[in-house]
């Protein structure tokens, strides 16, 4: 793990948007395509909007969640709603949404249709992740009901999972397909889960998700 620390959250979030901007440029000179996997919530959507203006060859960038609540668009908690409102504008608008979401009663409905449509993209070329002071990352809650199965080696690309502390049911790429991306960076605020993160280290992967990306990730860090 290599530790970015940043004396305040706005040179955090520029720093972080121009190295993901920097990586998908060379996967796209190299490659012709690249796909970024991000997560949602409040605390990327500053990354999101220096990245929207970004002038890449987003038509070749295939964007998607580390994970969604199974909620529509419409909804106020759908995480794919704050992407099309910070990122997928400007002149990123030309990127390609891959959803994660899919309207039907349970994700179970839909695992096998949106993961058909992920894995063309894959492995992922530039993984984004948060990380909850419980050390969940993705939609791996410690305590989820699928856990293990999403934790194992051999786990499909997407899997239901369902957690007290989720809320909602969820959809969320496993273990073994963020572990695969070329480049993952961890953004993360505050002591407390600065202080999260330290005892992950120490931890099974079952008790802090999050450790299954901790060894070949990025983190960064602001007060």
């Amino acid at each position: 793990m290599e530790f970015k620390s940043y004396p305040d959250a706005d040179l955090m979030f520029l720093s972080l948007a121009d190295q993901i901007a920097s990586e998908l440029a060379d996967f796209l000179r190299r490659n012709g395509k690249a796909s970024l996997c991000v997560p949602g919530g409040t605390t990327p959507g500053p990354i999101f909007d220096t990245l929207s203006g970004v002038d890449l060859d987003w038509a070749n960038v295939a964007v998607f969640l580390n994970d969604e609540r199974w909620v529509p668009e419409t909804s106020p908690r759908s995480n794919t709603r704050l992407l099309r409102e910070r990122l997928i504008r400007g002149k990123a608008a030309a990127a390609q949404l891959v959803p994660l979401y899919a309207p039907a009663d349970q994700p179970e409905d839909q695992l096998q249709a949106l993961s058909d449509g992920l894995k063309p993209h894959l492995p992922i070329s530039v993984l984004l992740l948060g990380m909850g002071a419980d050390m969940h990352t993705a939609s791996l809650f410690p305590g989820a009901d699928k856990l293990d199965q999403a934790l194992a080696a051999d786990a499909p690309v997407l899997m239901a999972l369902r957690a007290d502390a989720a809320g909602e049911p969820r959809i969320t790429l496993t273990a073994p397909h963020l572990k695969a991306a070329f480049c993952t960076h961890i953004v993360i605020r505050g002591a407390e889960k600065r202080a999260a993160l330290e005892r992950a280290a120490n931890l099974s992967p079952s008790e802090a998700p999050v450790r299954v990306v901790l060894d070949h990730a990025t983190v960064h860090w602001a007060e």
